[in-house]
């Protein structure tokens, strides 16, 4: 199977006018059966309540009757359980769908061949959700592009609840373009078209793609491919006077501008672009800013102060230079990313303080290298090391909440650090590597 699909993507990319007229028949046993060997069995369940130990109880004769019901066009996927968890502000709240264990299966085998069909298109300026190209790559292209070209503005937009807002009628028009079955269209129909369960009612669902499905990401991708993407290299960086560039990660995207004025009227097209697709700019989230090799000096010369910074996936960067006195992009972890994860981690150790000391340290351990691995890139040390020191002040608060009597003072607290040593920061990616 994974030889057909790598054949798949081979002709997609080779012939870019070609249409698929055959891919149905790829949602066989053998690709389901691969698609529920490859699911987590801990992810939270759907509205049937079936988990993934209970579905392969019986696994040979549910997979033979799925695959019955796909080729008989009985397959209908049941509503979406939709959840709510909290945003990074803490204030707002961002919507979650739960899929039921047997549609996951169904989404996963056809999320593998819309990846083999529409993945060898997509533009190199996009990076999210897909093979091998992670947030810390998007962020090593992004500082390249600051660095090495004429960037002197930014144009830092956010498109306003984008997978909620997705139009199911252009969306199968751009699967349209590259595939020409109708069995597969139908399907993708009906998994956008299940409808949503929320405090025990039913839903529509007349727009938008779950967050939280397995083909969600690579629908998104698919969207702005055709809204955003194609439309910026084919149209905005010819008509622009100077060099224009941009990254995108999912929906969040960053354009680079040599010249104001070429960020100004992008900006303006822009909301005409998406508006198009029934999409829409979050004014009060979007901003252009003088940033780059130049903006600095630009700005002395103006009696300004200096360049303004902007956020991209988790981090601040901003102008400085090197030792040498060349200038460099540099990044921190953002104040509300910061914020976020001490107010998760304190809200964890509130509610695991009782545990065993030993095991609660470990999971810290855990927590921490995670963290590290995210947010390690050049510049970040000392926001790492302020992180370490939150954490480590959040630990002896709450350990000394266990009950009425202390656990520790400072001087037991030390002492048992250096013999059970949280793990220091260290850096794990080099933004020039």
């Amino acid at each position: 199977m994974e030889t057909k699909l790598v054949r798949i993507a081979e002709m997609a990319r080779t012939n870019p006018g070609i249409r698929f007229t055959s891919l149905y028949h790829y949602l066989n046993e053998e690709l389901l059966l691969e698609c529920h060997s490859e699911m987590d069995g801990n992810k939270a369940i759907g509205i049937d309540g079936v988990t993934k130990g209970k579905y392969e109880e019986n696994l040979k004769q549910n997979i033979e009757d799925l695959v019955k019901k796909l080729k008989t066009m009985s397959y209908r996927p049941l509503p979406v359980k939709r959840v709510y968890i909290p945003k990074g502000n803490g204030r707002e709240k961002r919507p979650l769908g739960i899929v039921c264990y047997e549609d996951k299966i169904v989404e996963q085998g056809l999320n593998k061949i819309l990846q083999a069909v529409f993945e060898p298109i997509f533009l190199d300026c996009s990076f999210g959700f897909r093979p091998k190209r992670g947030c810390h790559d998007a962020l090593k292209k992004l500082n390249s592009l600051i660095e090495k070209n004429k960037v002197s503005y930014i144009v830092d937009a956010d498109i306003k609840g984008f997978f909620n807002n997705v139009s199911h009628e252009w969306l199968i028009k751009f699967v349209e373009h590259k595939i020409a079955d109708t069995n597969v269209i139908r399907l993708i129909k009906r998994l956008l078209k299940a409808g949503i369960i929320e405090e025990g009612s039913w839903k529509a669902s007349e727009a938008g793609t779950p967050q939280g499905s397995i083909i969600s990401p690579v629908l998104g991708n698919l969207y702005l491919h055709y809204t955003l993407d194609l439309w910026f290299d084919k149209v905005v960086t010819h008509t622009s006077r100077g060099q224009a560039s941009m990254v995108r990660y999912a929906d969040d995207a960053i354009f680079c501008f040599q010249y104001k004025d070429d960020a100004e009227r992008f900006y303006t097209a822009l909301k005409v672009r998406i508006a198009k697709f029934e999409l829409e700019i979050a004014e009060n989230k979007t901003k252009i800013i003088e940033f780059g090799r130049f903006a600095e000096e630009n700005r002395a010369r103006r009696g300004l102060g200096k360049p303004e910074t902007f956020d991209f996936l988790g981090f601040t960067h901003y102008c400085d230079k090197s030792r040498q006195g060349k200038f460099r992009v540099k990044h921190k972890t953002s104040r509300k990313k910061f914020k976020t994860k001490v107010k998760e981690f304190t809200q964890w150790m509130k509610d695991n303080r009782h545990g065993n000391i030993h095991e609660i340290f470990n999971q810290v351990k855990v927590k921490l290298i995670g963290h590290y691995k995210y947010y390690g890139i050049t510049d970040n040390s000392r926001m790492l090391s302020k992180y370490l020191f939150e954490v480590t002040k959040i630990i002896f608060k709450w350990l000394n909440r266990r009950s009425q009597k202390r656990s520790f003072d400072y001087g037991k607290f030390n002492k048992y650090l250096r013999v059970n040593p949280l793990p220091a920061p260290k850096i794990y990616v080099n933004i020039y590597g």
